[in-house]
């Protein structure tokens, strides 16, 4: 960070450089990069209907033995599997209706 930071300056004398921030993520304690969306097409496999991702993400869980998940995590895994069904939707998973939330299910 202190070579971007001195680049800056050297082009730049007068950015601030406060506004940088470092951006630190907390790494996942029950799943691997890249597992999630393989985890949310396992519970799409044996759902009945569309499920939101808080769904998907509590079944996930709740397949993966984890209890007593506190809300922030639950919520962490929820945004995870949106964003990779978001990614995907159109390969292999398909967003049913135009609806808040999103209700997701595997693609024909």
């Amino acid at each position: 960070m202190r070579h971007v930071e001195a680049v800056i300056k050297m082009l730049d004398p007068t950015y601030n450089l406060g506004r940088i921030a470092v951006k630190r993520r907390k790494p996942n304690p029950w799943f691997k990069r890249g597992t999630l969306y393989r985890r949310a097409l396992d519970v799409l496999r044996t759902a009945t209907e569309p499920m939101t991702a808080p769904e998907i993400a509590a079944a996930v869980l709740a397949a993966h033995g984890v209890q007593g998940a506190s809300k922030e995590d639950t919520q962490g895994i929820a945004l995870g599997i949106q964003h990779s069904l978001k990614n995907h939707e159109g390969k292999g998973v398909a967003r049913i209706g135009e609806a808040s939330p999103a209700r997701w299910q595997l693609a024909d």
